[in-house]
């Protein structure tokens, strides 16, 4: 969740001007008047022509990491424009049609729902679970199944609309509320990635869409939610996303959470063995170091506001790396351990008793193998969704001990006064 590809994005292994050249019709480029003795020269100089167009390749690049970058195919820019705050692109590459902005993936169609599946159902169903416990709780954390919530959901940021689209698909919810800063992002995807939820998720009944300040809504609404999720740029120095992961915006979205209420944020890479380049030295004058990863300080501030803050991740290949989220919530100790634990069949249970397609969003035109293709719409419960899963629960918050060492080793707290930025 990211940087504009300027044209210097795109680069040409060779920048030779060739002319148009069709196999099927080989010899129609060359003149009728040559004599026989020439036609061994004109095939080679043809086949020369075919071998240098061949060489001749659009690429999108992407910086990952300090000395990381990925080069793929790109197959065409469908679009490109500058709006009020950032660069905007739709391109189709190696991952599918992807949504690029200031230079950096947002989400593609190989695996976007990979990432929103993620981001987005964890914790709705943690409030189910948590509003439907008995008041008699264990000091193991023990819960019953679902209860009635979540009702109402808070998104900030989810320009895409895929984070919507998800929320939508909890028969529960009765109200969501999505702010989102900049409409052309919006309007881009409703045109060139209608499958992220396009028109049918911006107009659906349960959904207030505005556009405005996350943050200062935040601040200012009377209103309480179930569940706050933030899908918003990362913490990176040019930009305006940092606001929205301090340890006083944190303290803000605790009190406009109901009784059972969860919050969750993307909090940007984190690979399951993380490169030096990731943590701080601690070296002031060290600036390779300067811009690292944001995963635990994000998990550390979050921590000093709720009862827990839980650190989950996920593979992105179009993200060229792993990706984080921190779901916090407050309550006994022991619930930390459930939501980590909890069944793979309790969750599957979950899914069957409340997950529905969205009317009216259209298919991705392909997927990976073995993920499902819904058909009709109409699709319920594990049909619906492509990644999420009991089994991919647990899998979500199986951290590797690289990086679980490497958040422990990290004290790090955002707060306006000491933001910290990840390259």
């Amino acid at each position: 969740q990211h940087r504009f590809l300027p044209l210097s994005f795109v680069t040409t292994q060779h920048h030779h001007h060739l002319p148009s050249y069709h196999p099927s019709k080989r010899h129609s480029i060359l003149p009728t008047n040559r004599m026989a003795s020439n036609d061994s020269d004109n095939k080679n100089m043809n086949d020369l022509i075919l071998k240098e167009r061949a060489k001749s390749t659009f690429r999108y690049t992407e910086d990952i990491a300090p000395g990381l970058k990925i080069d793929m195919a790109l197959h065409s820019i469908l679009h490109t424009s500058l709006s009020e705050f950032q660069e905007v692109q739709v391109i189709d590459s190696y991952f599918g049609r992807t949504l690029v902005t200031d230079g950096k993936t947002q989400s593609a169609e190989h695996d976007e729902f990979v990432y929103h599946e993620s981001l987005v159902h964890p914790p709705l169903f943690w409030s189910a679970i948590l509003s439907g416990r008995d008041d008699d709780v264990s000091g193991e954390g023990t819960v019953k199944a679902g209860g009635g919530a979540p009702k109402s959901v808070f998104i900030g940021g989810g320009g895409e609309l895929a984070t919507a689209r998800e929320v939508l698909r909890h028969n529960t919810i009765e109200r969501l509320v999505m702010v989102d800063i900049d409409p052309a992002v919006m309007e881009v995807c409703k045109k060139y990635l209608p499958e992220w939820g396009g028109e049918a998720v911006a107009n659906h009944p349960k959904m207030e869409l505005i556009i405005g300040d996350a943050h200062k809504y935040l601040m200012e609404t009377t209103e309480t939610f179930d569940v706050i999720i933030m899908d918003i740029s990362d913490p990176i120095e040019a930009g305006p996303g940092i606001a929205l992961y301090t340890q006083e915006f944190y303290q803000r979205a605790a009190e406009v959470l109901t009784k059972n209420g969860v919050f969750v944020t993307q909090a940007g890479n984190a690979n399951f063995i993380p490169h030096p380049h990731s943590f701080p030295t601690g070296d002031e004058g060290d600036e390779e170091n300067k811009e690292s990863t944001c995963f635990s300080p994000i998990m550390n501030t979050l921590a000093t506001v709720f009862d827990h803050a839980i650190p989950y991740s996920v593979p992105m290949p179009s993200f060229g790396e792993d990706w984080g989220f921190v779901m916090a919530f407050n309550g006994p100790e022991g619930e930390a351990r459930t939501l980590v634990n909890f069944s793979s069949e309790a969750i599957d249970a979950l899914v069957e008793e409340r997950i529905e397609a969205v009317p009216g969003v259209p298919e991705h035109r392909y997927r990976a193998v073995g993920v499902k293709r819904a058909t009709t719409g109409k699709e319920r419960g594990g049909d619906v969704l492509k990644h999420y899963d009991g089994v991919a629960h647990r899998g979500l918050f199986a951290l590797s001990k690289p990086l679980r060492e490497a958040i422990r080793s990290d004290k790090r707290i955002m707060t306006v006064e000491n933001p910290i930025f990840m390259y």
